[in-house]
Order: structure tokens, then C-alpha cells, then sequence
């Protein structure tokens, strides 16, 4: 696979540490207490993107959308989100929709999809050390097998890290077995796995959520952490498994909550070695090297719900609920 250049507005080159791939989409929000649907522009590989870019982390995003009316509104957004973006060609040159019923009383979301993920070709940028990937971008075809291939180039490289993120949506495939195959076949091409409970009660209605998360772990990865809503999360490595308890907060709606959870998750994930400050990937060996970096990304999805729609933290946000709020 040869990777083409990542590139910003004005066509310079954007060098970047973490790739994030996936699909871009317009979410047609519906509130339950609204008379209206508003169109927002998101996707949560998207989110994950501009997630590590409030924390400050070099990122860009690979995806593809069409050119018709939400793929405008795509482009516009991501004009502004201040992610360079390099976009592959699609095949229909279709735009994702994604219609997400928001419950007022709650605050949580259900989906349905049009999707439309065909990319012609997925690059990793060759100086990237990390690739993050998920949701509809590992199930929905033919995308979801280029989306494997750069998994597995990544992997190849010396240092080189893919974490996925499971985000089961079953509108956009509702046979639970094709389901499982499509994520059994990433998740075998990964080193860091994240799923909620949801994602593995769907997928695995007979498992707890520890049995399948440490099911998945079986598959090869090396870190596998599972969102458990407002009870927290918990991690698991092949010699330690540790959970976390959620901070409380005045939930506005849980939109973008894991996706920032993710962000902060592999942010905590790099580090800068040696003079030049190239970035390599530690992953947790020991209880106590998980615990403080499943904090990190308990508290990023806390502070995104106490948001209205898709909004991470900064670094500065975090960092100071870090040490005081959630302190």
C-alpha cells in the first residue's frame, strides 16, 4: 500500500504520530423533547481525531465522503475541527447518514445508518506510530478490508501500533454472527481493543462483560478496556486486570463520551523518546501503569457528557479535572 501524503488546507505537508481511519457522517440528531432534526457532522473515528488534537497530540484523519449535500456539510466541518485530513476517493462518492435518537430523560443515543464506506484506497502516513480505527470502518464493506490491510501494514512496521474500537452498531449490519466474524478478524490485527458493555453483550449475549472481554484478549491483543457506563471501565493485559469507578457529573447527553474516552486513552498511550521526540507506544505492563491510564480516559468521557453533543476535553481541561475535580 503506498501511502500518499496527509496534507492541510493550504497544501503543506502535515507530519503526524497517530493516523486515525474511518468514516466521516452526518448525524440527523433527534431529540425526544425537539420538533425539529439538526444536522451535525461527526463519525466517531472523527472524533477520536479531533479528540487527540485538543490533547494536543499530532493526528490526522484518513476517510472519505461524497459529493453531495451532507458530504458539504462534512467539509465545512472539517475545514474547522483543525485535523489535517486526507481524504481518499470514494466509490459512490456518497456520504454516510447516521440518524442518532437522543433521549432527554437520559441523555443516551440510539442510531441507524445509510452508510457508505467504499474507500478506493486507505495510506498510512509512513511516519505515523500509531493507527486507531472503528466503528463502521471494520464491518461495513468494501472498506472494512482495506481498513484491515492497513492494520496489518502498520503492525509490520517497527514500533508501529493499530488500537480499534469496537462501537458495535447493528443497524449497519444486523446479523450478529457476520458481526462477529467481521470484528473477530480485526481485533486478531490489533494491539489495543475497546469496547463497551453493550458492544460485548450484543455481540456475546451468553458472556459477562469480563468473560468476553478477556475473550478478545485470547485474539491477540495486547490491552483490552471496556467502557461500563456510569459505573466506569475496566482494562485487562495478559498479567493484570484493574477497574475504575466513573466521576459523577450532570450528564447533558452521552454523544462523543467514547469517543473521547479513546482519545485520552491512546494519548496516554505515547510517549516522547530521545532528543528528536519521536513518539513510541507503552503499554501498560502492571496494575498500577493501567489504573493511571484508565483515569485518564474515565475522566475525558465524564467531562464530554457533562457537554451537548461530541465535545472532548482540551489538555488543559483534563488536566486540571485531574487534579481537582476528579482528583
Amino acid at each position: 500500500m503506498t501511502a500518499a501524503a496527509t496534507v492541510l488546507t493550504d497544501g503543506t505537508p502535515a507530519p503526524t504520530d497517530v493516523v486515525v481511519m474511518g468514516e466521516v457522517l452526518v448525524d440527523l440528531v433527534w431529540r425526544t423533547n425537539a420538533t425539529s432534526v439538526a444536522p451535525l457532522a461527526g463519525g466517531s473515528p472523527a472524533n477520536v481525531a479531533v479528540g487527540l488534537h485538543r490533547l494536543d497530540r499530532s493526528v490526522s484523519l484518513v476517510s472519505c465522503w461524497g459529493e453531495d449535500p451532507p458530504g458539504a456539510v462534512v467539509a465545512e466541518y472539517l475545514h474547522g475541527i483543525g485535523v489535517p485530513v486526507d481524504r481518499a476517493e470514494s466509490a459512490s462518492s456518497r456520504t454516510t447518514l447516521a440518524l442518532a435518537y437522543v433521549d432527554d430523560a437520559t441523555g443516551g443515543a440510539t442510531y441507524d445508518f445509510l452508510a457508505a464506506w467504499d474507500p478506493l484506497r486507505l495510506a498510512v502516513p509512513p511516519e505515523a506510530t500509531l493507527l486507531h480505527t472503528g466503528s463502521l470502518a471494520i464491518v461495513v464493506e468494501p472498506g472494512a478490508e482495506r481498513v484491515r490491510e492497513a492494520c496489518r501494514e502498520m503492525r509490520a512496521r517497527p514500533g508501529g501500533t493499530v488500537a480499534v474500537d469496537l462501537n458495535i452498531r447493528p443497524g449497519v449490519q444486523p446479523d450478529r454472527a457476520v458481526y462477529r466474524t467481521a470484528v473477530e478478524r480485526v481485533v486478531a490485527v490489533a494491539d489495543v481493543v475497546k469496547a463497551s458493555e453493550e458492544d460485548l453483550t450484543w455481540l456475546w449475549p451468553d458472556l459477562s462483560t469480563a468473560e468476553a472481554a478477556r475473550g478478545l484478549l485470547a485474539m491477540g491483543p495486547r490491552l483490552v478496556v471496556t467502557t461500563l457506563g456510569a459505573e466506569g471501565a475496566a482494562a485487562y493485559i495478559p498479567d493484570a486486570e484493574v477497574t475504575m469507578p466513573a466521576p459523577k457529573v450532570d450528564v447533558v447527553d452521552t454523544i462523543g463520551a467514547g469517543d473521547a474516552f479513546q482519545s485520552a486513552l491512546l494519548a496516554a498511550l505515547l510517549f516522547s523518546d530521545g532528543s528528536d521526540g519521536t513518539p513510541t507506544v507503552r503499554l501498560p505492563a502492571d496494575a498500577d501503569s493501567l489504573r493511571d491510564v484508565l483515569r485518564q480516559a474515565v475522566v475525558a468521557g465524564a467531562l464530554t457528557c457533562e457537554q451537548a453533543g461530541a465535545r472532548p476535553p482540551t489538555r488543559a481541561q483534563l488536566d486540571a479535572a485531574l487534579t481537582t475535580t476528579f482528583a
